[in-house]
């Protein structure tokens, strides 16, 4: 894919991100105790939608910019869109919050947040954004490297968003089983969610064979969106998660909200959620729950 987030932010797999870090966050916050936030792909923090990367591709149309008038959302849905409304000033959105800003927006005064960036450029621009905020600490190395050695972090309770580029296509995920090894073995009770684009569902399949046989993970929720039939190299046909210790009733929490993003940004009767367990405590895995908006739901 090998792209700058600018050019995308915004768009529907950020609708699925981020709601899906919402909720985490909100997990976290279930507890008085202080948690940190790790971003081993932070990018530069903030997106102007009407900068000249973001109408060049004009993804955000087909993203952010079906929901922002959207009336009547699940909960988590809405708290992610007034997340976003406070990155911005009056009604109109004209940037978009990248997890970094979505997270440092999210914590309390005593959690702290470990953000990483390869790209010079970016990692400046995010250095810039929270240059007030002594919560936050930006590293510009790679985050892969880095995520071995900020885990465990001193509180000891947290998630780590892996959300690389894929700029080595389906390879990636390769890259990505021998990160999250190492990391889960420094931090076996840690929460990882990695973030991953769908174009062939036979890319995606290993990785998820890997996350139920090899990985040593106990529980392992997915979640996926999509949009298109997961059957062409051409387009990113949807977008996926998942997230090891995944937090107790976060299937639960995902849900609603979930099932109705295939109402709201694709065509009716072929965009279509998933959410199931991969490792449940040693449970077999669930059925896959595959749940497609009603025919007669226009596309907004």
């Amino acid at each position: 894919m090998n792209y700058r987030h600018a050019y995308h932010a915004g768009n529907f797999a950020d609708v699925m991100k981020h709601m899906v870090l919402v909720a985490l966050i909100d997990s976290l916050k279930q507890k008085a105790t202080p948690f940190c936030y790790i971003d081993t792909h932070a990018g530069s923090g903030r997106y102007d939608l009407r900068g000249v990367q973001a109408r060049k591709t004009g993804e955000a149309d087909e993203g952010v910019a079906l929901l922002k008038t959207a009336t009547g959302l699940p909960p988590l849905l809405w708290k992610w869109l007034e997340t976003v409304r406070a990155c911005n000033e009056g009604d109109d959105i004209r940037y978009y919050p990248g997890s970094p800003w979505i997270a440092a927006h999210l914590m309390r005064e005593n959690d702290t947040a470990q953000l990483c960036e390869l790209h010079g450029e970016e990692a400046s621009s995010l250095r810039q954004l929270f240059h007030h905020d002594s919560r936050i600490h930006v590293h510009n190395r790679d985050g892969y490297e880095a995520m071995k050695a900020l885990v465990p972090p001193k509180e000891k309770r947290g998630v780590v968003l892996i959300d690389p580029p894929f700029e080595q296509q389906d390879a990636e995920f390769r890259v990505i089983e021998k990160a999250l090894k190492a990391a889960m073995e420094k931090w076996p009770t840690g929460m990882f969610a990695v973030w991953y684009p769908i174009k062939l569902r036979s890319h995606v399949q290993p990785f998820h064979r890997w996350l139920a046989t090899k990985s040593g993970a106990k529980r392992v929720l997915m979640a996926e969106l999509l949009l298109h039939k997961d059957d062409s190299p051409l387009r990113l046909n949807g977008t996926g998660m998942v997230i090891v210790n995944a937090p107790w009733k976060l299937d639960e929490a995902l849900r609603d909200s979930l099932k109705v993003l295939p109402k709201l940004l694709g065509q009716a009767g072929e965009a279509e959620y998933r959410l199931t367990w991969l490792v449940e405590d040693g449970k077999d895995p669930a059925p896959l729950h595959i749940a497609h908006p009603p025919r007669s739901v226009p596309r907004r």
